[in-house]
């Protein structure tokens, strides 16, 4: 079975698309001064904007693209105002749905090419690689360490969106939880567009919708986005607070993998707190090399890098 049905996954995303569109977004003029039925715009506007037919796009909405060309989905995009990310997501679904490919399955386990490993550890800035599902398949040891809240935790791989449903640690380490739960499950929807059959995938949202109602209300909102810039607040059980931007790199060679890599504003309180992070890192790995799965705190009495102001 696959992770979505595509016949209803299209239905779910265009009508949740133009529910949120007005018609005076869309740039078109409404007659009568009684309600109007339904949220955002009705079928036959998307249709005029769209420039199909009523009945055509009826049926593109009850979930059968078959024989859709990519005119009438950009066009649809356009009417829609889809983002980037929306655009790609509706694609994916139509492809999904007309492909005579035979469903992947299970696939063998990813694994990171040894150089990719050494490209990790000779960046000085905090870094990782990722896969659509959202297990970290590497990191050097400074992004190790700024994400040891998310390591303590001995189930492999480690996943970002299963820590930040399911790991009560989460909602203190992530000052803007709200935003990095939304942005998991953004992602995780645009890869289940992309590949329906990855039974990995269906088993990690199958885990999560039974697990927390926080993704399930999440899930059903059919959002999809890019996260490959931005901003993320940390509260880290060692330094304390600091922002950092990332950057997001697609793995050429790898085009299933993503190398994250954070830097903070220089001069800022956060740059001083990566430098604290990174000294009481090397300082635990030349005292006895422990693996950052172990809680920080269970090592700073040992020997204390962050000062005592709170922070540490």
């Amino acid at each position: 079975m696959p992770l979505v049905d595509t016949r209803e996954e299209i239905r779910e995303f265009l009508t949740s698309r133009r529910a949120r569109i007005t018609p005076e977004q869309a740039g078109l003029q409404t007659y009568g001064n009684g309600p109007r039925r339904v949220p955002g715009l009705r079928r036959e506007e998307v249709a005029l904007l769209a420039g199909v037919s009523i009945a055509y796009y009826t049926k593109l909405e009850r979930g059968d693209t078959s024989g859709v060309s990519e005119t009438v989905l950009e066009a649809l995009a356009r009417a829609l105002r889809l983002d980037e990310a929306e655009r790609a997501h509706l694609f994916d679904l139509a492809r999904a749905q007309t492909t005579t490919a035979r469903p992947r399955g299970r696939r063998p386990p990813q694994r990171m090419r040894p150089g990719v490993q050494r490209l990790l550890d000779s960046i000085t800035a905090p870094a990782m690689v990722r896969n659509g599902r959202m297990d970290i398949l590497g990191t050097n040891q400074l992004g190790r360490a700024l994400y040891s809240e998310m390591f303590a935790n001995p189930r492999l791989p480690v996943n970002s969106a299963r820590f930040t449903f399911l790991d009560p640690r989460a909602t203190t380490f992530f000052v803007d939880w709200d935003h990095a739960a939304d942005d998991s499950v953004a992602v995780l929807r645009g890869e289940a567009g992309r590949n329906p059959y990855d039974r990995d995938l269906s088993d990690l949202v199958g885990e999560l919708s039974t697990q927390s109602e926080e993704f399930r209300t999440r899930w059903a909102r059919h959002d999809v986005r890019y996260h490959d810039t931005g901003k993320k607040r940390f509260h880290h059980p060692v330094v304390g607070d600091l922002e950092v931007a990332f950057e997001v790199m697609t793995l050429v060679a790898d085009p299933e993998l993503t190398m994250f890599a954070f830097t903070a504003e220089p001069g800022s309180k956060s740059e001083e707190a990566l430098r604290l992070l990174a000294s009481w890192t090397a300082t635990l790995h030349e005292a006895d090399s422990p693996t950052l799965t172990d809680r920080p705190e269970q090592h700073r009495s040992r020997r204390r890098v962050a000062p005592e102001n709170g922070h540490g």
